[in-house]
């Protein structure tokens, strides 16, 4: 019984997932990008005067790059042509091109809009040159790569490039709201959802306009209904997440609680509890860079010297977790941060860092010592800049007794290694240097 309730409030929507429903129209209906299409901004500019160029759109996956093109081919009143290049070969763009060029003759634009821009070949993009060139098309590129590596230099010196950035957590939430409310939404049908769950959508989507919808789709198709009415709970969102603490607040005060617990759980050399409130994070829908990140801080903050491999392993799970992302990546990170755990530790180069910028910030004119000024030109020469410099490698212990702090600072020491781990030697090597320098 329930699911034929489903279908008979749903039958005559369920044609179109509701992202194909809900694609905006019109710049009016165009959710974020305010950087370049809010009022008097370039892009907009360019759009409402009809003074396009070719360009290329760049962001993430689900900002609204190819809607954006077919709202500009709409005002412009251009045709629009869609290229894949999955599915485009040389001969395809070239017909294409000929049509182009064609309709140029009898007055009228063309836009050809080519997704994923990175994926096609030097053969196949150097086709659309000419054409470029030549204005027969107004070609909009987009990519989720940098174009600077991904597009031939050639045609991306004649393209626009703007940045689209990931959609923010309230601009997602209110594109959910108008999703609910919006006949070609689920307007005409009664849904009981609360603020909370749509912003929880809305994190969970991680900036992805497409991810947002599919999902409050799925959740409203799977929800609990009630006297005609669909009702969208808790436990019914995490179903369709495989979340189990969705409303996890990454702005709010658990978030830094969960962060400082994982830090604290390194520092104090426990892998058991460093894992376990690394999986509380992970689980709640926490971004695995931001806690990448944090760990990498870490490497270099409470260890250090006393284990140089420690940062090497950070980076390296922050690229694990770039390239392969969630859940995959939950076993980098707990490589990463078990590893932080256990090895020596030591605060030294944090110690050494906050110490001398006090000493930086109270002596910010003091000048550089002219024997380490570079000496680049024949004044500089003559103003003595460099005179009595000493190259260390031309010296048998590859030590001089140059000075090298300011005048004020003579005799300062910042860095004083510990005897933790690898920083044993690194305290050896800097009394052997100090002897040598006192001779």
């Amino acid at each position: 019984m329930h699911m034929m309730e489903q279908m008979s409030i749903f039958e005559n929507k369920i044609s179109q997932p509701l992202a194909a429903r809900l694609r905006p129209r019109n710049l009016e209906e165009y959710v974020g990008q305010t950087h370049l299409l809010g009022e008097g901004k370039i892009l907009r500019r360019l759009i409402e005067s009809d003074n396009l160029s070719s360009m290329i759109f760049w962001g993430p996956p689900g900002v609204g790059k190819t809607t954006l093109a077919r709202i500009i081919a709409g005002r412009t009143k251009a045709e629009f042509i869609d290229f894949s290049a999955v599915t485009s070969g040389i001969k395809e763009i070239r017909t294409v091109m000929e049509q182009a060029e064609a309709n140029r003759r009898f007055g009228t634009k063309t836009v050809v809009f080519v997704d994923e821009i990175h994926r096609f070949n030097k053969a196949q993009q150097d086709a659309f040159l000419p054409f470029v060139e030549k204005g027969s098309i107004i070609l909009i590129g987009a990519t989720t790569e940098n174009p600077s590596f991904e597009v031939n230099g050639a045609l991306l010196s004649r393209c626009k490039v703007f940045v689209l950035k990931a959609l923010t957590i309230e601009e997602l939430t209110e594109l959910l709201r108008r999703a609910v409310k919006d006949p070609r939404g689920f307007g005409e049908q009664e849904i009981e959802i609360d603020d909370d769950m749509l912003a929880a959508i809305a994190e969970f989507a991680n900036g992805d306009a497409r991810s947002a919808l599919s999902t409050l789709e799925m959740a409203v198709l799977n929800g609990e209904v009630n006297d005609n009415k669909v009702i969208v709970t808790k436990e019914n969102l995490e179903q369709c997440t495989s979340r189990k603490s969705l409303l996890y607040d990454k702005k709010g005060e658990e978030h830094y609680n969960l962060i400082s617990a994982l830090h604290k759980s390194m520092r104090n050399s426990d892998p058991d509890a460093a894992v376990y409130w690394l999986a509380r994070m992970l689980e709640a829908g926490e971004d695995p860079l931001y806690i990448a990140r944090r760990v990498t801080r870490f490497a270099s903050e409470d260890i250090g010297l006393a284990d140089p491999r420690a940062l090497e392993i950070a980076v390296a799970a922050y690229q694990a977790c770039h390239f392969i992302g969630m859940p995959e990546c939950s076993v980098h990170l707990t490589e990463a941060v078990v590893y932080m755990s256990m090895v020596p530790k030591s605060n030294s180069l944090y110690v050494a860092y906050e110490t001398a910028k006090k000493d930086a910030l109270n002596h910010l004119s003091e000048p550089v010592p002219l024997v380490i000024r570079n000496g680049v030109t024949k004044l500089m020469k003559e103003l003595d800049y460099g005179k009595g410099y000493k190259y260390a490698h031309d010296y048998e212990d590859k030590l001089t007794d140059m000075q090298c702090l300011p005048d004020s600072l003579i005799g300062r020491e910042y860095y004083k290694p510990t005897e933790q781990g690898v920083e044993k030697k690194f305290k050896e090597r800097l009394r052997e240097i100090k002897e040598w320098k006192k001779r």
